[in-house]
């Protein structure tokens, strides 16, 4: 008997994270893949940090305070949480269960220390780190968003340097050239599109 039948094939939902440093567009390509109606459940991030002008809350986060924030690591709520320049980020773990339990692709956008602690927790898991064109692209980047000091920038480039160190932990990279999030967003989806054609396929368990 073939060790392998095509009829008996399942395909196994995929946990995909996108990640990067501060400012290569994270958001934004989230954002254009649900303006595609992508059948995939977008985790939605809690944190501490108040909203910016143009964010909604249960859409683009979580916003809670920081006691309800300790509360929800307390009773270990959150598949992963850091302090990200001052700020508490966390996923709440129950979410992702559910959708990967119907058989949703789960999309997540976290910072680089949050997909290594997704990769350590899943190994399976498909990570995908998303990139400026250069240093200078993504200096002006953070400028232009206004909400940091020059000195707030220059400490975020900084990091960036350090996180750029760490593509190697990463299955695939794509590069968000300024004004080319749509070819980001294909090339995502062309990944995911592969990851589905594989004959083993990821496996993720939680």
């Amino acid at each position: 008997m073939d060790k392998y039948s095509l009829y008996d094939f399942e395909c196994q939902p995929l946990l995909i994270v996108i990640s990067g440093p501060s400012g290569v567009g994270k958001d934004s390509l989230v954002q254009r893949l649900q303006e595609r109606n992508c059948p995939f459940y977008f985790v939605v991030t809690a944190t501490d940090r108040p909203p910016r002008p143009d964010e909604v809350e249960g859409e683009d986060y979580f916003f809670v305070s920081t006691e309800e924030f300790e509360r929800m690591i307390d009773e270990d709520a959150l598949i992963e949480h850091a302090v990200v320049y001052g700020q508490y980020k966390g996923v709440p773990k129950e979410q992702i269960r559910e959708a990967m339990a119907s058989g949703q692709d789960v999309v997540m956008r976290l910072d680089v220390q949050g997909a290594a602690t997704i990769r350590e927790i899943a190994p399976e898991a498909l990570l995908i780190f998303l990139t400026a064109s250069s240093e200078a692209e993504l200096k002006e980047r953070l400028r232009a968003r206004g909400e940091d000091s020059p000195e707030q920038v220059e400490r975020r480039i900084a990091t960036a340097r350090e996180e750029m160190k760490r593509l190697p932990e990463f299955d695939y990279v794509v590069m968000n050239r300024e004004g080319e999030l749509d070819h980001a967003a294909d090339q995502v989806l062309a990944i995911i599109k592969a990851e589905h054609c594989r004959v083993n396929q990821r496996k993720v368990t939680l």
